[in-house]
């Protein structure tokens, strides 16, 4: 069931938009944010909310990689998979990105700090090696660069 703030976010959203399809990924990213992510029940609940279905809905929530249907952890990694990051180190960042948080892509580490995604593109090859934590991009990555950015994540 959608909490009253998450209908009244909707609601707003569907005011301000001419077709209730274009507001399924806006609706989608109020649930999660409210929720930290976005479940089965929370798929239906916004398909109720927009008159929809849920495989209408659900056919949104996985195609965007940034919609997360499953738990993930306070802070989400991006690691960026593109062809800029490949050819300056991204296999690097990515193995001691592993290494250090003991979790392989795609998993979150044991105290739910970070969840480890790939991520096809951040648009920011000038600075590849990139990452995204949460909303915050850091490039030009090294494995001290690393150390430096999860140490403060984890104060």
């Amino acid at each position: 069931m959608l909490s009253d703030d998450e209908k009244h976010e909707i609601a707003e959203l569907v005011r301000h938009t001419e077709q209730k399809r274009a507001a399924i990924p806006d609706a989608l990213k109020i649930v999660q944010a409210h929720r930290g992510w976005v479940s089965d029940e929370a798929v239906a609940d916004v398909a109720g909310a927009l008159g929809k279905s849920a495989d209408e809905v659900d056919s949104v929530a996985t195609f965007y990689n940034l919609i997360y249907r499953k738990p993930v952890g306070k802070h989400v990694i991006l690691v960026c998979d593109s062809v800029s990051c490949w050819i300056v180190g991204y296999e690097n960042i990515r193995d001691h990105l592993i290494s250090r948080l003991g979790v392989q892509m795609g998993q979150t580490t044991a105290d739910g700090m970070f969840t480890l995604l790939p991520v096809c593109c951040l648009g920011a090859c000038d600075l590849a090696p990139v990452m995204m934590i949460d909303d915050e991009l850091y490039g030009k990555l090294t494995p001290a660069r690393i150390d430096e950015i999860l140490h403060e994540y984890r104060r």
